[in-house]
């Protein structure tokens, strides 16, 4: 088999050599190993940065997100009282992902990062801004898809 062909998981049903079998197996989805555990690092550093980033907003308490707050019937001292709590609990999250990505985690901040998305066309901006956040969300679900999905409340907390 040469280099340049393509090696499926089956390819040890049709005579192919032992060699490209190995290669078969140590491929997933057409990434080899080491491409996929860069890919996981890269989405751990990010989810990481994106949750960090955005909770040292929440503890400066950062203005212009008091009318998010005012969209869910939340008054603009209470809103500025809980955003260094949100800000909080979400550098707790980035750093737990370096640490370990905790699928149950993993699954909150996509649902976090999704609803936070969200909020600003309720609020009253451009589609847009939605559509740029997709990352907010769409990277933990991306972590949360390598990790798998949890089969037991054990699996999840792991």
């Amino acid at each position: 088999m040469s280099a340049t062909e393509i090696v499926t998981p089956q390819a040890g049903r049709y005579g192919t050599s032992l060699k490209a079998e190995r290669t078969a197996r140590s491929t997933v989805g057409g990434l080899s190993r080491a491409s996929g555990t860069q890919i996981f690092w890269l989405l751990r550093l990010a989810c990481a940065a994106e949750f960090i980033g955005h909770g040292a907003f929440g503890i400066i308490t950062k203005a212009v997100w008091v009318p998010y707050f005012g969209v869910i019937g939340i008054p603009e001292d209470l809103a500025y009282t809980l955003m260094p709590v949100i800000g909080t609990i979400d550098i707790s999250l980035g750093l737990l992902v370096l640490l370990t990505p905790v699928r149950a985690a993993l699954l909150y901040m996509a649902f976090w990062g999704f609803m936070t998305a969200t909020i600003r066309p309720i609020a009253g901006e451009p589609i847009w801004e939605f559509l740029e956040r997709a990352p907010n969300w769409g990277v933990p679900l991306a972590l949360l898809y390598l990790r798998g999905w949890g089969t037991s409340v054990r699996t999840w907390l792991q």
